[in-house]
């Protein structure tokens, strides 16, 4: 298999900042609420059409024991007027640029769906520039980066995409029956699919943190073996934990699965409240 994206950008320096820029003058990273003096940091990455405002409700429970940073993709919100990337090499490339600054204390990466395959590459790059690894990865709703599936969801009409976004019952169907949002969201939403499904990584391709890999046990676009396969992309090691529900089932677990998260922080860093 030709690797799509086995060449990455290396640091001319590997020094890690003693202090992190502040996020608000930053178009990638969104800081909803202030946390405590050296908490650990937990960086979220939104799936396929998704935005940072995602995980709102995540930085809001978690915070000011964690550090909660969203990682808001260009063609969204407020960022709706710049270009969309439609690959995932050089979206983890733009994003790792501001992300670097952010590995002063314990960073944790979480991503859904999308968000876990652009997670996986941002650790690559703190691998290659010589930064410290991050302390974990949380990949959740997506099968290990080298298990493709014969996909083309980018390539349907509107209303294929919008079949495909039923399925996987992320987005309410008030939005879903509105013209002039969908009309809105769908560019952003084709360009996502696009990136991930011509994403192509080889097996044993690797990060050098843990992988922790959350799932909904009725997910439609995950199985267990490939969820599992997870374990050819770390030296780390890797665990599986699942959960009750669909592609989106965080959000109906949002309790579980935030337990599930600051349990393995708080193993590895100290958390005050």
């Amino acid at each position: 298999m030709t690797t799509q994206n086995s060449t990455l950008r290396t640091a001319a320096h590997t020094a890690v900042p003693t202090a992190a820029p502040n996020p608000e003058e930053s178009a990638w990273i969104r800081r909803y609420h202030p946390a405590v003096a050296d908490a650990p940091r937990l960086v979220c990455f939104p799936h396929a059409g998704g935005s940072a405002s995602f995980y709102f409700p995540v930085a809001k429970e978690l915070t000011p024991a964690i550090d909660v940073l969203v990682v808001q993709y260009p063609g969204r919100q407020e960022r709706r007027r710049e270009p969309l990337v439609d690959n995932v090499p050089e979206l983890a490339d733009r994003a790792f640029e501001e992300l670097r600054h952010y590995a002063d204390r314990p960073l944790y990466l979480f991503g859904h769906s999308m968000g876990a395959t652009v997670a996986f590459e941002i650790a690559r790059r703190f691998k290659a520039a010589g930064i410290p690894a991050p302390e974990r990865l949380f990949a959740s709703a997506r099968r290990a980066p080298s298990r493709t599936r014969t996909e083309r969801v980018h390539t349907r009409d509107d209303e294929g995409v919008i079949k495909e976004l039923r399925k996987l019952s992320g987005t309410d169907d008030r939005v879903l029956g509105n013209e002039e949002i969908m009309r809105l969201a769908l560019p952003a939403i084709r360009n996502d699919y696009k990136a991930v499904e011509t994403y192509r990584v080889d097996r044993g391709v690797s990060v050098d943190c843990p992988i922790t890999v959350l799932i909904g046990d009725t997910d439609p676009n995950t199985t267990l073996d490939e969820v599992d396969a997870w374990a050819d992309h770390t030296t780390a090691g890797h665990e599986l934990q699942s959960f009750s529900g669909g592609h989106f089932y965080l959000a109906d677990r949002q309790r579980e699965v935030l337990d599930a998260i600051t349990t393995r922080i708080s193993a590895t860093a100290t958390i005050r409240g």
